[in-house]
């Protein structure tokens, strides 16, 4: 399956429901939106999809709840605190906040993790 960029439509939407925690902050990675904090991933877009990190009883919850799948943003290369928002969750706005709720508490009481110094480039 090929990579394709999410659709502006879908920023927008990502946007919106992005908790509005000052602790929030917004980034890009390799062109899709996500949210960090603390230095840690807790949702992002890919493609034109949602992903949730979710600690294991409610990664355990959700997946059970609504059918969804671990994010595989390759084949076999699982990215196993994270799932897959179905599309059929994409229309309960109320319930997805919810979700990105609580993928944010659980990405809040993960350690901080630090900034990397800069490396300075090598001079020749």
């Amino acid at each position: 399956m090929k990579w394709k960029k999410p659709s502006e439509k879908m920023i927008v939407f990502f946007d919106s429901i992005l908790p509005s925690s000052s602790k929030v902050v917004r980034k890009k990675m390799f062109g899709c939106s996500v949210g960090f904090t603390n230095g840690n991933m807790f949702m992002g877009l890919h493609s034109d999809g949602i992903i949730l990190r979710l600690g294991e009883g409610e990664r355990e919850n959700f997946i059970k709840q609504y059918n969804a799948k671990i994010f595989e943003p390759m084949p076999r290369r699982k990215m196993r605190e994270y799932i897959v928002v179905p599309e059929k969750l994409l229309t309960n706005v109320t319930t997805l906040k919810a979700w990105c709720e609580k993928s944010y508490e659980y990405a809040s009481k993960l350690k901080p993790k630090e900034k990397k110094p800069e490396k300075k480039a090598i001079k020749r």
